[in-house]
């Protein structure tokens, strides 16, 4: 059977490949990625660190990476640090930026707690991160235009959550749907904050005239995405990995469509590199949309193959009764202006990717955890 190590291996080709003239426009050049320790910052800070390594005759992409660490410093990170193009710092983007920044051309601000397991738990925290974080780095990105230094481009990671729960005939979902969103439910610290995360992109690269992009990930998935995280997928593999039955805290009737995690950071980079300044793009995939039972069965044939699992799916009621409030009850997105603008194509399919990510779990069950 396929290990982690050859998971990894082939998702970075993949990646570099994909994105082989955006990395070779950012070759040279100083990248920092706030949050970059958690999930999606996995295939974010290995891909660049993975391409600079080809034989490509480029000048290195050199990355930074900002994180408070709250859930501990993960293994993957550690294995990197005599990397001499990747400098680690312990740095909590609620604060306000180090005296001592220096000249970025590349920021990507993935700082945020994006669990609703955990950002019900750190409302306050999760607001600050979306909203005085980004306000942080939208003027630094400011003061480098205003210092005559160049700046390529600042990417915000917002979410599908900012749509809420959309009205039947915006599913799927454009870019310019407005949303149906609660400002006050137990979701609201997360959705809210993103939203208005976009607001301040929006206007200040229109009033700044600056290279500012914005990305809405919708159910991305795979290595990275640390078992414990209490989403759909890690909670599955939890339970197979523990010989367990999977248990659906719901009817298992909601949709959603889900993205592999390399087809999604390949969509993100474009973003990055490509997209229109002060414009946002759904990064995800738009078929199939499948319910959670659906996921659910397709995950245990999955592991029925991989690991002979002998486990059933059974349904029962969550303790927290806020559990499924404001949960939308279909997620899918439309990616036609990805695919007009920055070339978008994701590639891999559920099934490969459950598979993928099974095997990514089996050797990564016990996570660092602050």
């Amino acid at each position: 059977m396929e290990s982690a190590r050859s998971v990894i291996d082939s998702d970075l080709k993949f990646i570099a490949g994909q994105l082989s003239h955006e990395f070779a426009e950012m070759a040279g050049s100083n990248l920092l990625i706030t949050g970059g320790a958690g999930f999606l910052g996995y295939y974010l800070v290995q891909s660049v660190l993975y391409w600079n390594r080809l034989e490509n005759g480029a000048a290195p992409i050199r990355v930074t990476v900002y994180d408070n660490f709250m859930r501990g410093v993960p293994e993957w990170l550690t294995a990197l640090e005599d990397d001499e193009n990747l400098e680690s710092r312990v740095h909590d983007m609620t604060n306000p930026l180090p005296d001592d920044v220096p000249d970025f051309q590349y920021i990507i601000h993935a700082a945020t707690i994006a669990s609703p397991h955990y950002y019900r738990k750190y409302p306050i925290e999760t607001m600050d991160a979306n909203v005085n974080g980004l306000r942080y780095l939208l003027d630094y990105v400011r003061g480098q235009k205003g210092a005559g230094k160049s700046f390529a481009g600042f990417m915000f990671y917002s979410t599908s959550e900012i749509y809420g729960d959309p009205t039947p005939d915006q599913i799927p979902t454009p870019e310019d749907y407005r949303g149906n969103v609660s400002c006050t439910g137990p979701r609201a610290c997360y959705d809210e904050s993103k939203r208005y995360g976009e607001t301040l992109c929006v206007n200040y690269a229109k009033q700044y005239e600056l290279p500012i992009r914005i990305t809405r990930p919708f159910n991305n998935y795979g290595p990275g995405l640390k078992i414990t995280d209490k989403r759909v997928i890690p909670d599955f593999a939890r339970d197979i990995l523990s010989g367990r039955d999977i248990v659906m805290l719901s009817d298992g009737k909601p949709t959603r469509t889900f993205c592999y995690v390399a087809d999604a950071i390949v969509g993100h980079y474009k973003v990055l590199v490509r997209g229109h300044d002060g414009e946002s793009y759904n990064i995800g995939i738009d078929k199939p949309e499948i319910s959670m039972a659906e996921l659910a069965e397709m995950t245990v044939k999955e592991a029925r193959d991989l690991f002979g699992y002998d486990g059933e799916v059974v349904f029962e009621t969550s303790d927290d009764a806020d559990y499924l409030v404001d949960n939308p009850n279909r997620r899918c997105p439309i990616i036609d202006k990805a695919r007009d603008h920055l070339d978008y194509d994701p590639q891999i399919t559920i099934t490969d990717g459950l598979r993928r990510s099974l095997i990514w779990y089996k050797d990564n069950q016990h996570p660092e955890e602050g």
